[in-house]
């Protein structure tokens, strides 16, 4: 790790927690950091079975990095072609794609502001934990652009189209216990106590049979794209492949034993 690292990674045994570290910015995610996670995420699914991702300081992430060292353009000065959608297709999207199809849960430890695409990697979790001063904010508005990194996706069929229209229409702060509130996210914490309850529950994933939680993240995912008759096709399949893992006769031997469960992950 050098000094310009601004993705911190750490391994607490079978927890890998990937730390946004450039609390100057807020966490602003320029293309470095980007390109920094996607290379924690594909590092921590080899070797982790959970994931925390959180941030350093006073934000989660503030949202993209617009400063001239981290530009989101295409290098062109004429404003009728600059593209601001191109470090979307090259750097972002493969990003917020790669957590999706992680195969492992992921707990996001929301400390602060969850701006702009830092509001994408907050949604990104499989359980969203927010401090009671995080907020959530859905920026784009603000400089005339529009919202990215799956937010129109995980907005929409998280809240509703109305609360969804009316974080992006507005732009207005929704602070952690409004969150909770509209099922946006999963528990409000202590600034003091998030990263510890992050961890541990992170720690209870990891302790699971991996693969099998691997498959349910698959199916939930599906579940908002497919229709009745395909999503009772994809669980029949899932069902199939979790059978044959060691974990489920690890599980069905303790049940019968009325043991509690060493998973293996295999």
């Amino acid at each position: 790790m050098t000094d310009d690292t601004k993705v911190l990674y750490e391994l607490d045994g079978d927890v890998a927690i990937i730390t946004l570290h450039d609390p100057a910015t807020m966490n602003a995610c320029g293309l470095d950091m980007a390109q920094e996670m996607t290379r924690a995420f594909e590092r921590a699914a080899g070797e982790a079975r959970a994931i925390v991702l959180t941030g350093t300081g006073k934000g989660f992430c503030s949202g993209a990095n617009l400063g001239s060292t981290a530009s989101n353009m295409n290098g062109t000065q004429d404003p009728e072609q600059m593209d601001a959608g191109a470090a979307l297709e090259s750097i972002y999207n493969p990003l917020v794609t790669t957590i999706r199809d992680l195969p492992v849960p992921v707990v996001t430890a929301v400390n602060g502001a969850a701006a702009g695409i830092g509001c994408s990697f907050a949604l990104l979790g499989d359980i969203i934990l927010a401090s009671e001063n995080a907020y959530f904010l859905q920026a784009f508005r603000r400089i005339g652009l529009v919202p990215d990194g799956g937010s129109t996706y995980m907005l929409a069929r998280a809240v509703g189209r109305a609360r969804a229209m009316e974080m992006m229409l507005l732009g207005e702060k929704i602070f952690a216990p409004q969150a909770l509130e509209w099922g946006l996210i999963n528990r409000v914490t202590s600034q003091d106590t998030l990263l510890d309850e992050a961890k541990a529950l992170a720690h209870t994933l990891a302790s699971g049979p991996t693969k099998t939680l691997s498959m349910i993240r698959q199916a939930a995912w599906a579940s908002l794209d497919n229709d009745w008759k395909s999503q009772l096709a994809l669980e029949r399949d899932l069902q199939r492949d979790a059978g044959r893992t060691k974990d489920f006769r690890i599980g069905v031997m303790a049940f019968l034993s009325k043991q509690v469960a060493q998973f293996t992950g295999r």
